[in-house]
C-alpha cells in the first residue's frame, strides 16, 4: 500500500528542496512539483516528493485521523 501524508514546510532550501516535518520528524523533500511554496505551508508528501499544497485545516484533520488509526506516532515521545 502506498501512503501520502500531509507535512509542514519548515524551511525552503532552494527552488526544488525544502525541510518538512510531521510528528516531530524532519526530512529533506523534493518540492519541484509545487509552485509558490512558502515556509509554513502544508503539502502532501509521497515517496519524498511534495505533490500538492493543502490547507491547514485539511492537513490537521488528516493527521488526526491517521493518528487515531495508529498510522502516525509522535517521534518526540
Amino acid at each position: 500500500m502506498c501512503l501520502a501524508i500531509p507535512v509542514q514546510i519548515d524551511e525552503i532550501l532552494d527552488a526544488e528542496h525544502a525541510i518538512a516535518s510531521v510528528s516531530g520528524i524532519q526530512r529533506e523533500i523534493n518540492t519541484a512539483l509545487v509552485e509558490d511554496l512558502q515556509q509554513g505551508d502544508y503539502v502532501i508528501l509521497h515517496v519524498g516528493y511534495a505533490l500538492s499544497k493543502l490547507d491547514e485545516e485539511e492537513a490537521a484533520e488528516t493527521l488526526r485521523t491517521m493518528a487515531e488509526a495508529g498510522l502516525l506516532q509522535d517521534a518526540r515521545q
